[in-house]
């Protein structure tokens, strides 16, 4: 049959990204307490499209993939895209991974146990000479406003916060370890199933803690500066409000190989 993809074409415009979005697929990846998980992915794998080419083989991204049955970690995703590279003759090629990763949680005094699912990503990329892989988890936490506490005599209001961070990195950090962060720096972390005495605890603790969207911000920012293998990062919330029609915001983006090396100099 005769290759449409391959005919040559005439408009002299090359495309930057070329390929599926939205390939929900069964994948496996790391997990520290039980080495593997399984979950669903949302993936889109993508190639440049020189100018001569019409249009790229769909249906090659599928095959590789099927080819690695679903195996997505750090380690594999580079020979992923190599293949991807080299079967579709791309100078570049990326790909994103994006999963739920349940993580078990006890409850802090009744010990009931309950599954919470985080929100992660894995992006990669190869061009031949240069390879980038970024790992990105989403926790939601409590934050309790430390303006309301200080302006009322009994109570203050609090809100789910939604914290993403994203890291490159120099050895393996587990999806675990980054949950892990971003809870210890919030007023008090969630759960799935929580009884009365544990309500009652996670308020108080709370109510103990105080954070602004600023606050939890640059908590995570210390955690991350102090961890050796982090070579760069970002630490995003947003604060979905409670007494507010609006969203707290902030932000941080950090490069600590550009810090060692102005350091050096």
């Amino acid at each position: 049959m005769e290759d449409i993809q391959n005919q040559p074409d005439t408009r002299n415009i090359p495309l930057d990204k070329v390929g599926v979005k939205r390939l929900s697929y069964p994948v496996t990846v790391w997990d520290r307490a039980h080495q593997t998980q399984q979950t669903i992915a949302d993936i889109e794998m993508s190639v440049d499209l020189p100018h001569m080419f019409r249009g790229t083989h769909m249906s090659r991204f599928v095959e590789i993939l099927n080819e690695h049955h679903g195996e997505i970690t750090m380690l594999t995703m580079e020979p992923i895209l190599r293949q991807v590279k080299k079967a579709l003759e791309a100078k570049r090629a990326e790909m994103t991974v994006s999963f739920p990763f349940f993580i078990e949680k006890t409850a802090p005094v009744s010990k009931a146990k309950s599954l919470l699912s985080y929100q992660c990503r894995f992006f990669g990329s190869f061009d031949g000479r240069r390879k980038d892989f970024v790992l990105s988890v989403t926790v939601p936490v409590t934050t309790l406003c430390p303006c309301s506490k200080a302006l009322s005599k009994n109570s203050a209001h609090n809100q789910r916060s939604m914290v993403s961070v994203s890291i490159r990195f120099s050895k393996l950090i587990w999806i675990e370890e980054l949950v892990r962060m971003v809870e210890d720096s919030a007023s008090s972390e969630i759960f799935s199933l929580v009884k009365r005495a544990d309500e009652k605890f996670l308020t108080e603790q709370a109510y103990d803690n105080p954070r602004f969207a600023e606050d939890l911000v640059r908590e995570v920012a210390l955690k991350l500066d102090r961890h050796p293998d982090v070579l760069w990062y970002t630490v995003e919330t947003e604060n979905l409000e409670s007494i507010h029609s609006h969203s707290a915001y902030a932000f941080l983006k950090r490069d600590k190989r550009a810090r060692k090396e102005t350091a050096r100099a």
